[in-house]
């Protein structure tokens, strides 16, 4: 693996790591959205990764991450009691998506620190390759 690789992992981790991003700030704008069909109602989304790995019997694939897609949690819709609520059914339950605020905000902290780190890799890498060139003059 040479030098060069190293802007490639990074460079896919960094766009991995904003789509992580991107997905939990829509999770959290919807976290409070009330609905009166429980087919209507905001579900959690979240981003599958894979490795992408240099495979030395295939062509060049590249290294780094790769997004598989994004996929809807299974966890249980949450029912709350408000027979006010414009939107409550004819029981007076309204439905509220499966959101869990605090898991959301560890995801945001942790994919913001991905992406720190990331960034901190590909600043090191430029500097060995600098220092490098500069050895030839």
């Amino acid at each position: 693996m040479s030098l060069f690789n190293v802007f490639d992992v990074s460079g896919t981790a960094l766009h991995a790591q904003t789509l992580r991003l991107n997905t939990t700030a829509s999770n959290m704008a919807n976290a409070n959205t009330a609905s009166s069909s429980i087919d209507k109602t905001y579900r959690a989304r979240h981003p599958v990764f894979a490795p992408m790995l240099d495979a030395f019997d295939e062509p060049q694939t590249g290294v780094g991450v790769q997004v598989l897609g994004i996929v809807e949690s299974n966890a249980p819709l949450k029912k709350e009691f408000n027979p006010n609520h414009p939107l409550a059914d004819k029981e007076g339950y309204i439905n509220l998506p499966n959101v869990n605020v605090a898991e959301e905000m560890a995801n945001m902290i942790s994919a913001s620190r991905s992406y720190q780190s990331n960034i901190e890799i590909m600043n090191s890498a430029k500097q060995m390759l600098l220092r490098t060139i500069s050895l030839g003059q």
